[in-house]
């Protein structure tokens, strides 16, 4: 039987991450809005693999026999306005959720729940790559989105971007 405080961290992670595929939805309409479709590809694959992190939490819950509890997803309530705000406030969320993974570690560590500690090393290092690949597309804002000619550029290349589901066995 599972631990209590692990079942509920890893049912409020599967809307944490719900959570984050609609945020970053929001991104990608604001990039949409300002006609920059390589942005708004990179953040609407990003939804697409937030979504699957949900259900990969939710299929690991129900094969451990566990319900799993959708609950209401908050309104992103983010105040975007400058080209690199989304960038940035992407930067902060997967810190934020890289926390949430190393809490729902740290309680499965102290449950000696080794079947939930394993399931979670694929998010720990996925949350490494999350966060480079934020902290990366700052930097290249900082460094061609003032050159309007560049800042083309980083929006093509964007756009080349294709989503490719997860490959955790569960």
């Amino acid at each position: 039987m599972m631990d209590q405080k692990v079942k509920e961290l890893l049912n409020d992670q599967v809307n944490k991450e719900f959570y984050s595929a609609y945020l970053y939805l929001d991104f990608a309409n604001f990039y949409k809005n300002k006609g920059l479709d390589g942005f708004y590809n990179w953040y609407y694959v990003q939804a697409q693999e937030e979504r699957d992190h949900a259900v990969l939490f939710m299929q690991y819950m129900q094969n451990n026999n566990l319900a799993v509890e959708l609950k209401e997803i908050a309104r992103p309530s983010v105040k975007l306005e400058k080209l690199s705000d989304p960038l940035e406030k992407a930067y902060q969320h997967e810190q934020y959720v890289t926390s949430l993974i190393h809490n729902i570690y740290s309680a499965a560590h102290e449950a000696k729940d080794y079947r939930t500690l394993q399931f979670l090393d694929w998010f720990v290092k996925e949350q490494g790559e999350e966060e480079k690949n934020a902290q990366d597309l700052i930097t290249r804002m900082e460094l061609f989105g003032g050159d309007p000619k560049s800042l083309y550029m980083l929006d093509s290349e964007l756009k080349t971007r294709v989503y490719a589901a997860p490959t955790l066995v569960l």
